[in-house]
């Protein structure tokens, strides 16, 4: 049996960081609104990215995946706490780096989001967990199940959002003005 509080400090001590280096930066703790909601759905509004859940964690579930993937196919000799703590580190440095000024100017520059300000550091700790949550549910599901989630997660955003983890990649490294357009909805 995998002794689980390993896992847990390496979660708590990249979720810290990653609080820390946002605050300095300037991030909130939570929304402007003043309260903290399990989910929130409506992407074009000034609460996007400031609660626990919205649409893009789905692509953070999806992070987790592919860094499972990933480590296993490069690190497999490695044992899975050491796997799981480059993960989360990562993901923690993503966070980061999303959460920084060059990178939420280049959303608001190449992408529909107009308003985005970057994540509250609630929301950004809670990327982080769906990550931790997505690498747990790769390291116990069948492969092909794994995919089947993925995609559905992808097809699920793209339906409701017209945004998903491929397009956000897509769009942050080599944006093209007719997918920025189909996601205004024009």
């Amino acid at each position: 049996m995998t002794r689980t509080w390993p896992f847990v400090l390496a979660f708590t001590l990249a979720a810290f960081a990653a609080a820390l280096v946002e605050w300095i930066n300037g991030r909130i703790f939570i929304c402007k609104c003043g309260y903290v909601k399990l989910w929130h759905g409506v992407v074009n509004s000034p609460e996007n990215s400031q609660h626990i859940a919205d649409w893009y964690s789905l692509s953070h579930i999806i992070h987790g995946f592919l860094f499972y993937a990933g480590c296993w196919l490069l690190f497999r000799r490695w044992p899975l706490i050491s796997r799981f703590a480059l993960a989360i580190a990562v993901e923690a440095g993503w966070e980061m780096l999303e959460n920084s000024s060059f990178i939420i100017e280049r959303y608001r520059a190449a992408t529909i989001s107009l308003d985005y300000f970057g994540d509250s550091i609630v929301n950004s700790v809670s990327d982080i967990a769906f990550m931790a949550l997505g690498f747990w549910i790769a390291g116990r599901v069948p492969v092909k199940w794994v995919v089947v989630a993925a995609i559905a997660m992808e097809l699920l955003a793209l339906a409701v959002i017209r945004d998903n983890l491929a397009l956000n990649v897509l769009m942050l490294l080599h944006p093209i003005e007719a997918i920025k357009q189909w996601q205004a909805g024009a």
